[in-house]
């Protein structure tokens, strides 16, 4: 029953989702594009591409940029052990899109195929899944459509649920839909969770063949160039520096207004979370009448502004590079926090808000290796970035505690590999 009742309303929302898309066009473009994949229509020289291989492809889902980063050392390694198997990457968003051209295009030695999932209507999974006959799926982090996992069983196409998370909160939302999830959780042909904490939460939703593999964003490799490029900025400002990374809507006018107004040897970067936010934040800082400079106008050369708008994508690894302290955004309000992990890499010490759920296990053990510190709220974080900023010894200690902790971490991908070896060979 629960089934029948999530298609009839998914039919209900159908127009619902061309005006979601419609919407947001407006200030992202590229939604208009590739409609018909959303419904499961592909071009013949996407279908076709491998045609000069007799291999069905390695079909790898990251929802958008975030899990798209998280699965390149998936995606590479898998490249690697099997070089015959093509490899068809799927996402949901635009920009999840041009990150996986990016990662993962001609230029990368992998070519993959990249494609929209269609919305999870039976006919259009079908349509997907008789277009490109995937050997295996692997889901990354969590994404939980049931249509599409009741197709894959029954076309035979085993799906993982690799690098899965659950929060506390997000099994709650699931749970209130219990019958519907427990129904399909034990139709993945293996779940492979980042910690023993989601395991259990995920086993609470239904999944069988649980385990624990760990989080393969450890696994993923610094882009030199990039650290070199923000090493480069480093030394051209000669400043101190606050990154504050990934942020969500209002933290911004948080930070400003906590760390009031900086002394002239330091430096603010802001860089939002989603490119559709740029222009809302250059607009917050023409109002709190800051001198402020966008990395699209700014090619590194030196600057007196207060603050520089990361309005760039893909260079979160030089962000890091150049910073000397983070405040990692979506922590300060309720969202649940972006992914340190990046940042412990690079050797900056990360200032956490309350809020860290969507990464409490990364979080928690970051804080506890000494590379992180959680504060109360956005005026206590501030204070403490501010504070380690005059503080050499400390900032060296976080640095190379947040290196270690990275390194310690790896792994999750060669144990993701042996999980799922008795689908590809």
């Amino acid at each position: 029953m629960a089934r029948w009742i999530y298609r009839f309303a998914l039919w209900l929302a159908f127009p619902l989702i061309w005006l979601y898309l419609l919407k947001r066009a407006r200030k992202q473009p590229a939604y208009r594009l590739h409609w018909a994949e959303r419904l499961g229509y592909y071009p013949q020289n996407i279908i076709r591409k491998d045609l000069c291989v007799d291999t069905r492809p390695i079909w790898v889902h990251a929802v958008s940029v975030g899990e798209m980063r998280a699965s390149q050392p998936v995606v590479q390694a898998l490249h690697q052990r099997y070089p015959d198997a093509p490899i068809l990457l799927s996402c949901m968003t635009p920009t999840g899109r041009a990150t996986a051209h990016e990662l993962f295009g001609s230029t990368s030695g992998i070519n993959a195929r990249v494609v929209f999932l269609p919305y999870d209507y039976p006919s259009a999974i079908a349509r997907f899944l008789a277009a490109f006959q995937p050997r295996l799926g692997l889901i990354v982090d969590t994404e939980i459509w049931p249509n599409c996992i009741e197709h894959c069983q029954c076309a035979g196409v085993p799906l993982v649920l690799a690098n899965a998370r659950m929060s506390q909160k997000s099994l709650a939302g699931y749970l209130k839909v219990a019958p519907l999830f427990r129904a399909v959780m034990p139709k993945f042909a293996a779940v492979l969770a980042q910690s023993a904490a989601d395991a259990e939460r995920l086993q609470q939703m239904g999944a069988v063949n649980v385990q624990v593999m760990g989080n393969v964003k450890f696994d993923n490799q610094l882009d030199p160039l990039l650290m070199a490029r923000g090493q480069a900025w480093k030394n051209t400002l000669a400043r101190k520096i606050i990154l504050l990374a990934s942020s969500r809507d209002g933290e911004e006018v948080l930070v400003l207004q906590a760390l009031g107004s900086l002394s002239a040897d330091t430096l603010l970067i802001i860089v939002p979370r989603h490119p559709q936010r740029f222009d809302t934040v250059a607009a917050l800082l023409n109002a709190q009448g800051l001198d402020y400079v966008r990395r699209s106008q700014w090619e590194g050369e030196p600057t007196s502004a207060q603050v520089i708008l990361g309005d760039s994508m893909g260079e979160m690894v030089a962000w890091y590079s150049v910073a000397d302290v983070t405040i990692m955004g979506g922590s300060l309000l309720k969202f649940g926090s972006q992914n340190l992990i990046e940042a412990a890499a690079c050797g900056c010490p990360v200032m956490l808000g309350p809020s860290t759920f969507n990464f409490a296990q990364a979080s928690a053990e970051a804080i506890a290796a000494g590379a992180a510190w959680q504060g109360a709220d956005a005026a206590s974080v501030c204070q403490e970035a501010l504070a380690i900023l005059g503080d050499t010894p400390r900032l060296r200690a976080m640095g190379q505690a947040g290196i270690t902790f990275s390194q310690a971490h790896r792994g999750a991908t060669e144990k993701l590999l042996s999980a799922v070896k008795q689908w590809l060979e």
